[in-house]
């Protein structure tokens, strides 16, 4: 049967759009970008019409039209703040959700088939659709990317999005504009997967560009590549850093990789103070008139040291457009009171994570005594006890957020209150009756010695990112837990150097937030059970789950997860899906895996006073790398700058 769009399994705002077939026929031909002209003109880049797909994406309109020109200004920090990037550039999959988050809608693909058992996933892609750089994109890109995937050289843990009970998907060449992805049972999830998020892999691998730095595809050429790479030591290191992913810094330092975004680097993240995007010649997108999007003809982030650099350049008017780093209730307050200086107003956005600080034991530590009293229910029990909810509440978020595990939201039909609200009650006395269960011996200075007699101590890694506050966070935390006799430490680090030992299991002890409290708990379920490559609790799982000869075997109870997830996926309605859903929550809530400490209300941004089309609110979910799916392409500069 035939789909090009699907319902989205749960509601959303809706915000007031207009609407467009990705078939609209336009009359009066295509329009691009002034900026263009001269490089047309002097036969630097072909006309727009032999630049754009035979069927462009016609793009939703918010409010109206947009005008041509302008650079829209962030701020980044160095060192692991790449999403700053993803979320404003790197959106584009083979599908996409549409600007109301009620359906999938085309997009690199301009239509798609399922399987009457939802086995097999044929996708058309649009014909004459160019990478950056001017070079076809067409199937033979994706079975590159298939090609990198199957090699256990150079993907030794799969995603697994797209991997089966059975094994890893398939992936099948029909022509030169159709790809067939086939797995071996029902796979209720993958267009909803492919729509976001992870979504990205198959459509940014170039293959005339990044075939070069494989060994199996350039055998003469590769051994001068890698003398001429400094950090590359063999062709797998040197294949890594030109093809790193999209949500690694690898990718976004490397600015000669061509891309099918709107906007593509000049210039290498963390080589400057400051990083630019210009616009992509080649984009496959127009508005309702036909002008080629996107609006804006640069993206510059400045880099700065700290958070606070990034508020001032907002009271300075340096903003254009964001809410991270700035979005945190805290700064409500200040930003309001320089409103008028910085030129800027608010706008809501509906972020709504399962929780906003979590803390999350490694359930698989290499050092046995820890692993052994963490893996034990009863000390997280204890441990979740002892934390003052409100007090967090009160002091870091200003009384934001309520107090409560990892869990869905209460707007989101898969709600459990008793899920949501277990065990968050402040009771000392009730965290050292349960931690007396586990560690009933304390040292001279009333810390809990562990089965091996010795001090027991956990060391969190802390990253301060994005507004969370999870330094300020743990801080608390640390002294909670001393008056239960538990020694927590905290090591502060830049997010990617965490998040690289996080991964390999190499820590204790980790706080971060996660995906999964509104609908997107299908798609993320990552704290629900070890799915995916952001399980900071226990990532050695998470690989067995994809490949059961690689990582930790689990326990019987976590392999029940695993069972009962393929259930949700091989569920073929939405009313079975949901009911197969609260199964897992009920066999999560049981296990009780992380132990959650907020669920925030709804973060905001700003946006400076000429930026127009910026959806408000706007809508977030999971892993959606917003301002997705209502892009930063159709935001544009309405009048005469602001001074």
């Amino acid at each position: 049967m035939r789909h090009t769009r699907m319902v989205l399994m749960g509601g959303a705002a809706a915000l007031g759009l207009s609407a467009l077939s990705a078939t609209t026929s336009l009359a009066n031909g295509y329009e691009q970008a002034p900026m263009l002209d001269p490089l047309v003109a002097d036969g630097t880049l072909p006309p727009l019409e032999a630049r754009l797909p035979a069927n462009p994406l016609v793009f939703e309109t918010v409010n109206q039209v947009g005008e041509y020109g302008g650079t829209m200004r962030r701020a980044i920090l160095g060192g692991g703040d790449q999403h700053n990037i993803v979320r404003v550039i790197g959106h584009e999959n083979l599908v996409r959700w549409s600007v109301d988050w009620t359906e999938i809608k085309p997009n690199i693909a301009e239509s798609w088939e399922v399987s009457d058992d939802a086995t097999t996933f044929t996708f058309k892609l649009r014909e004459g659709m160019k990478w950056s750089d001017g070079a076809p994109f067409t199937a033979d890109d994706i079975m590159f990317w298939y090609e990198v995937f199957s090699d256990p050289r150079l993907t030794p843990s799969k995603h697994p999005i797209y991997v089966g009970p059975e094994g890893p998907v398939t992936v099948t060449k029909i022509d030169d504009a159709t790809v067939e992805f086939k797995f071996a049972s029902p796979n209720g999830l993958f267009i909803p997967n492919m729509a976001y998020g992870f979504g990205y892999y198959p459509v940014n691998y170039p293959r005339h560009y990044l075939s070069q730095f494989h060994a199996d595809h350039n055998p003469d050429g590769i051994d001068a590549l890698i003398e001429a790479e400094p950090a590359a030591t063999d062709w797998i290191s040197l294949f890594t850093l030109k093809a790193g992913h999209m949500h690694t810094p690898a990718f976004w330092q490397n600015p000669d990789r061509p891309t099918l975004h709107p906007w593509k680097l000049k210039n290498a993240y963390g080589a400057s103070d400051r990083l630019v995007a210009e616009r992509n010649p080649y984009f496959w997108k127009v508005d309702a008139e036909g002008n080629q999007l996107p609006y804006f003809d640069a993206i510059t982030w400045d880099q700065v040291e700290d958070p606070e650099t990034i508020l001032l350049k907002a009271f300075n008017g340096e903003i254009d457009y964001m809410n991270r780093h700035l979005g945190r209730p805290a700064n409500r307050a200040i930003l309001t009171d320089n409103a008028e200086r910085g030129k800027y107003r608010f706008f809501d956005t509906n972020d709504l994570p399962s929780n906003g600080a979590i803390l999350m034991l490694n359930l698989n530590n290499a050092d046995p005594v820890k692993n052994e009293v963490v893996n034990n229910k009863d000390f997280r029990i204890g441990l979740s006890h002892a934390v003052n909810r409100q007090e967090i509440i009160d002091l870091i978020y200003l009384g934001s957020g309520r107090a409560a595990q990892t869990a869905p939201q209460p707007v989101s039909p898969l709600y459990d209150e008793e899920m949501a609200t277990q065990f968050t009650e402040f009771d000392p006395d009730l965290a050292n009756e349960y931690l007396d269960k586990v560690l009933p011996e304390k040292d001279d200075e009333g810390f809990r010695l562990g089965p091996d007699g010795e001090r027991f101590q956990l060391v969190f890694m802390v990253a301060d990112v994005f507004g969370a506050q999870f330094p300020d966070v743990m801080e608390l935390v640390t002294i909670y837990a001393a008056d239960v006799g538990l020694d927590f430490q905290i090591r502060m680090s830049d997010r990617a150097r965490l998040q690289e030992l996080a991964s390999s299991a190499q820590h204790d002890a980790y706080i971060w937030n996660c995906a999964g409290g509104q609908s997107d708990a299908y798609t993320s379920p990552e704290c629900y059970l070890p799915f995916g490559t952001a399980v900071y609790w226990a990532p050695e799982w998470a690989k067995w789950g994809v490949d059961p000869t690689t990582g930790i075997e689990p326990p019987e109870s976590i392999k029940a997860l695993f069972t009962q997830y393929d259930m949700v996926k091989a569920a073929p309605t939405s009313e079975a899906r949901k009911s197969e859903m609260d199964k897992l929550l009920d066999l999560s809530k049981d296990a009780f895996l992380t132990v959650g400490l907020v669920q925030s209300d709804p973060a905001f941004g700003v946006a400076r006073n000429n930026v127009k089309n910026v959806p408000d609110p706007l809508p977030i979910s999971g892993q959606l790398w917003y301002p997705s799916p209502y892009v930063s392409q159709m935001y544009y500069e309405g009048g005469k700058s602001l001074p």
